[in-house]
């Protein structure tokens, strides 16, 4: 059975698929952990005070893969070029080969070199399939070609596995505070997902459908109070997976528009991981030296609750989207969505320092 295709149709039905299989599994998924003895017991460090399951990455990947195979047989990619359907699959091997890892730590406690190890070379592997950012467009049109620059094999490996394994780390970093990471990650997959077809990259549309999806069908289960944790599986793979769909679909070719959308849609959790990192080797420390130096714990610190400061990192997240779609259309409803959302961040500001003034 096969539908007439439509672009916007596809990505709607991919993401709906998403969000209910990612629903209904993972409440199975935590059933089974609970059963095993599969949780995350707390610490000084970590926010929750009750032991929680943290296999709720099994949900995502589930609800992720299965809307891809619904869209598949609905005909979906049907109007796709070969080569595209193949960085769509090649994509989603290499984010459960992330998943693996992560998992493996989730229930081994896995050394942090190790698991880098394994993720850079999964990303060589991806790279070696297709998923490379493989040209540069020069300013002022000093391309060499309309193809653009393309980059020497080594700088087009090494450019594209610190963009993989980075990305990956930054989004497993942010993952703090209930709901925040998978929040963060399908408000960045819903910003791909328009730039993507604005940009007439279906396939990554239709990768960032499918992610923003199984966000929104998770965060049913985890935003505050959680019930299930997603683990470093959960945030290795939607990581990767954001990573991976801004090279099939804006970076691929780095121009300076095309580059500039998914840094600054992903902005927030590459800034906090270098900010964390410098502090850490300031300190003397390794940078997998886990602290809380994250902007979460800031916020935390600066008085902000737990749900206001997840929901202030949502707007923050959401502003920039807006911006790089602003970019990447340069329609005026996008601009109003960034103006909005600066009066949200603006508004939680103010009333917490009206709070802090009322308590003193």
């Amino acid at each position: 059975m096969t539908l007439a295709y439509s672009p916007n149709a596809a990505a709607l039905l991919t993401a709906t698929a998403a969000a209910l299989l990612t629903a209904l599994i993972v409440p199975v998924v935590r059933r089974l952990g609970l059963r095993w003895g599969l949780v995350d017991p707390p610490d000084d460090r970590k926010q929750h005070t009750l032991p929680m399951v943290r296999l709720g990455g099994v949900g995502i990947v589930a609800g992720f893969s299965l809307s891809l195979a619904c869209t598949w047989a609905f005909g979906g990619f049907a109007e796709l070029p070969p080569d595209k359907d193949q960085l769509i699959w090649t994509t989603l091997a290499g984010a459960l080969c992330f998943f693996v890892i992560g998992l493996a730590d989730d229930l081994f406690a896995l050394p942090p070199l190790p698991r880098l190890c394994g993720q850079v070379l999964v990303a060589a592997a991806v790279w070696n399939q297709g998923v490379r950012i493989g040209s540069i467009d020069l300013p002022f049109g000093l391309g060499t070609s309309a193809a653009g620059l393309p980059l020497p094999e080594g700088l087009s490996l090494l450019a594209t596995v610190v963009w993989l394994v980075g990305i990956t780390n930054a989004i497993n970093w942010l993952d703090g505070l209930d709901g925040l990471a998978a929040g963060v990650s399908g408000i960045a997959a819903v910003g791909l997902l328009s730039v993507s077809f604005s940009l007439s990259q279906p396939a990554a549309g239709l990768l960032a459908a499918a992610l923003a999806g199984s966000c929104l069908g998770f965060l049913r289960h985890n935003f505050n109070p959680a019930r299930i944790f997603m683990g470093d599986g959960g945030s290795y793979f939607l990581g990767f997976a954001l990573a991976a769909i801004s090279i099939v679909g804006p970076a691929k070719r780095l121009t300076s528009v095309s580059l500039l959308l998914p840094l600054m849609i992903l902005s927030l959790p590459l800034a906090d991981m270098s900010a964390v990192i410098m502090g850490r080797l300031r300190a003397g420390r390794s940078p997998f030296y886990p602290d809380r130096r994250h902007l979460h714990h800031r916020l935390l610190r600066a008085g902000f609750s737990h749900r206001r400061t997840v929901v202030l990192i949502y707007a923050f997240t959401q502003w920039l989207a807006s911006i790089a779609l602003v970019l990447a259309n340069a329609e005026m409803r996008f601009l109003w969505l960034a103006l909005a959302t600066a009066v949200l961040i603006a508004v939680l500001v103010v009333c917490r320092r009206q709070m802090q003034e009322e308590a003193k």
